[in-house]
């Protein structure tokens, strides 16, 4: 396929070196609208280049950021001027000065206060406390925004802008089920969930009644459907594949994990795709899921 285009919202379990798999499942599915339930970071369905597509998450704040990239509130010209003047106070004042933006941004609220977090904050993270308000600390890098990092990040805004441009994209703020419930037979859901038991604290909590309502909802609907979730790693694994998720379709490939405080923490993981169908492409390795793995 071609280049993979990087989303400019950091967040942690984004899909970037998975996007070939995912598409690839995808490659004799016909279909005529993309959607997905948990957008995050929208690195598959930017890659998808569908011509219309369903962008939905229930953190509002992602949907502000890709709205306002799609109405011309953000553009690169005033994404690198911000960034610019935001990084150069960084630099100058330190670490004070993104808590600064970061009480500036859960006070109001601003896309482009949110795209300065998402690129400043510890390791990507995008995490919200129980009254909604982002609180993930510095990364410790006052000297972050050089020019050729913001050079990339405006880059990345462009490709998003063009891609917008020429595609029937929309983007609403709205729980999955509803999300699912409005998709038909001629369409495609890609679901990224947070993983049961892993990164639960992105926006909201992910607990096992989420999960069973998600296979509910998977489970009802006429489209095709792609989920995204972990099947296992040295330590453990993933036991809603054993028993809630077991009538459909799995593929599974090695993905390395990059959320984690200490280096030693992040490591590889098995990642597993969830399909109500059989791609007739090879993807992937199908793993048979014994009890013993489980």
């Amino acid at each position: 396929m071609t280049r993979i285009l990087v989303p400019p919202i950091k967040c942690q379990g984004i899909k970037t070196k998975l996007v070939p798999l995912i598409l690839s499942c995808t490659a004799n599915v016909r279909f005529d609208r993309w959607i997905e339930p948990f957008m995050g970071s929208g690195v598959v369905g930017l890659n998808s280049r569908r011509p219309v597509a369903l962008f939905a998450d229930l953190n509002p704040h992602l949907i502000n950021f890709y709205t306002a990239i799609k109405t011309g509130t953000i553009t690169p010209e005033t994404a690198k001027t911000f960034l610019e003047k935001e990084g150069s106070k960084l630099a100058t004042i330190g670490e004070k000065h993104y808590y600064n933006i970061r009480e500036r941004f859960n006070d109001f609220g601003s896309p482009l206060d949110f795209l300065f977090l998402s690129r400043a904050c510890f390791n990507g993270m995008i995490r919200f406390n129980c009254k909604g308000r982002f609180n993930v600390p510095f990364c410790r890098k006052p000297e972050r925004f050089a020019r050729a990092y913001i050079t990339k990040i405006v880059n990345q805004i462009a490709q998003f802008q063009e891609a917008i441009k020429h595609c029937q994209w929309n983007f609403t703020c709205q729980a999955f089920v509803r999300t699912i419930s409005e998709a038909t037979a001629d369409d495609l859901i890609y679901c990224d969930p947070p993983y049961l038991g892993r990164h639960v604290d992105y926006f909201d909590s992910w607990t096992h009644d989420d999960e069973q309502k998600l296979f509910d909802a998977l489970s009802a609907t006429k489209a095709r459907f792609i989920l995204s979730t972990w099947h296992s790693n040295q330590y453990r694994a993933n036991e809603m594949l054993k028993t809630l998720w077991r009538p459909f379709h799995v593929i599974t490939q090695e993905h390395f994990y990059h959320v984690g405080a200490k280096e030693e923490n992040r490591g590889a993981m098995l990642e597993a795709l969830v399909m109500n169908f059989v791609p007739q492409k090879k993807t992937g390795r199908k793993r048979t899921l014994q009890p013993a793995m489980l």
